[in-house]
């Protein structure tokens, strides 16, 4: 189905109005929080020096506030939200509450970013299916933008108010808590769990526009036949069958390389990053939204077009390619930073050259590979496993990041340009 046709259907009914409210509450939390740290981030460590100051009567050790802000960053991938613990860290002059929040964060967004995608793959039928899940790659790349966003100085990103941009998604949570029970019931749960075929096909109807949508539902009585006769694995199961070996290694090569590509240390750290490029400090807030502009118009502009005419391969091996020369070059202009102003923002282009192969390559085009690879009764535990050793990685380079260019100065990136490449080929 043509792009034209796909915008058309999801406008026949309240489908749209349904993937907006989902994706607000779904990915688009998790893009937030990845990016909602980089503009307030000398406040923060600010903050870290300033309470232990008023602890301890003493300046903490420069490796102590590191780990604190690592884990501050690292601490969102494992765990959920209660947006009050934020808030209230400033006045209690607790950095420990933003870590404890941090990790309650992230288990709720977590868990909303995994039903989000699995509601979408209920809502949708299967000529859709593709386009509709892909919006949940788009709400990620939509939160890291309002992440930037309000993070400006003229909008929240002032040392006063450094708290209240970390809690901005808790109102985009209440929007769906409050709307989300006025909208209809997955049609797949509504026909195939609760034997209803006249609820599925209103629920269709409500979602989709007029029509029979018979077809539609003898796919999904096919689909159900299918998962019946091979019940769902365990990701135990998953890892011991030979069977879907292939498919795990590619998820799991494809996966790993765009975590450690870099782009999600880039994302986080933007800040510190063109500050040691040498950017004027009241300039780079204005990159880093260039940097979500450039994100979210790249994936949409993948979804609708790209996947379709180009096909995956190119797009990950090109994406993959280009990203490690862009990253090779990174390295290079910020041992010239001295040269001249001039060099900073060619830093900034390479930074932002990198983010458009990303969003437009690899980070684009595996939001619904894990379906294609897999039959129906390995795609939930394939799922998991993939969803584990993401939330992993985030954690880990969270932890590490911050010591590493602190060791290694500018040269980390060249072990991101190495992994970039290895992708490739």
């Amino acid at each position: 189905m043509g792009s034209f046709q796909q915008l058309k259907q999801l406008t026949r009914g309240n489908a749209l109005f349904l993937i907006i409210i989902l994706g607000i509450g779904g990915s688009f939390q998790n893009g937030y929080h990845i990016t909602g740290l980089s503009s307030p981030s000398p406040y923060i460590q600010r903050f870290i020096n300033s309470s232990w100051y008023d602890r301890y009567e003493e300046p903490p050790p420069p490796q102590t506030v590191t780990m604190i802000w690592s884990l501050i960053v690292s601490m969102f991938a494992v765990g959920g939200l209660f947006a009050g613990v934020m808030l209230a860290s400033k006045q209690a002059k607790s950095y420990e509450m933003i870590i404890v929040a941090r990790i309650l964060y992230g288990f709720s967004a977590g868990l909303g970013a995994s039903t989000h995608v699995m509601y979408l793959g209920e809502i949708a039928p299967i000529k859709i299916r593709g386009a509709v899940t892909l919006t949940a790659a788009t709400f990620g790349c939509l939160g890291k933008l309002f992440g930037q966003f309000f993070g400006l100085s003229e909008i929240l990103g002032r040392e006063e108010l450094w708290n209240v941009v970390l809690c901005v998604p808790a109102f985009f949570s209440l929007v769906q808590v409050l709307v989300l029970p006025f909208l209809p019931e997955a049609p797949r749960y509504l026909f195939i769990e609760k034997g209803d075929e006249k609820a599925c096909k209103k629920a269709l109807q409500s979602l989709w526009g007029q029509g029979d949508y018979e077809k539609e539902m003898d796919e999904m009585l096919a689909e159900q036949e299918a998962i019946d006769a091979a019940p769902p694995k365990t990701p135990l199961q998953l890892l011991r069958d030979r069977t879907v070996r292939w498919q795990l290694l590619t998820m799991f090569l494809i996966y790993w390389s765009n975590q450690l590509s870099g782009m999600s240390t880039i994302s986080t750290f933007s800040f510190d990053i063109f500050l040691k490029a040498g950017l004027p400090r009241d300039q780079i807030r204005y990159v880093t939204l260039c940097l979500g502009v450039s994100e979210i118009i790249t994936s949409i502009t993948c979804g609708l077009l790209m996947i379709e005419h180009i096909g995956r391969r190119p797009l990950f091996w090109g994406g993959y390619g280009v990203m490690g020369a862009s990253l090779v070059f990174v390295t290079v202009t910020l041992n010239l930073k001295d040269s001249g102003e001039w060099v900073s923002y060619i830093t900034a282009s390479l930074v932002i050259l990198f983010n458009i192969f990303f969003s437009g390559g690899p980070g684009g085009t595996t939001g619904t590979l894990h379906s294609e690879l897999f039959i129906q009764s390995d795609r939930m535990a394939a799922f998991v496993l993939i969803g584990s050793q993401r939330w992993f990685v985030f954690a880990l380079l969270g932890l590490v990041f911050p010591f590493l260019i602190d060791i290694l100065d500018s040269y980390c990136f060249v072990l991101f340009a190495c992994i970039c490449l290895l992708a490739s080929l």
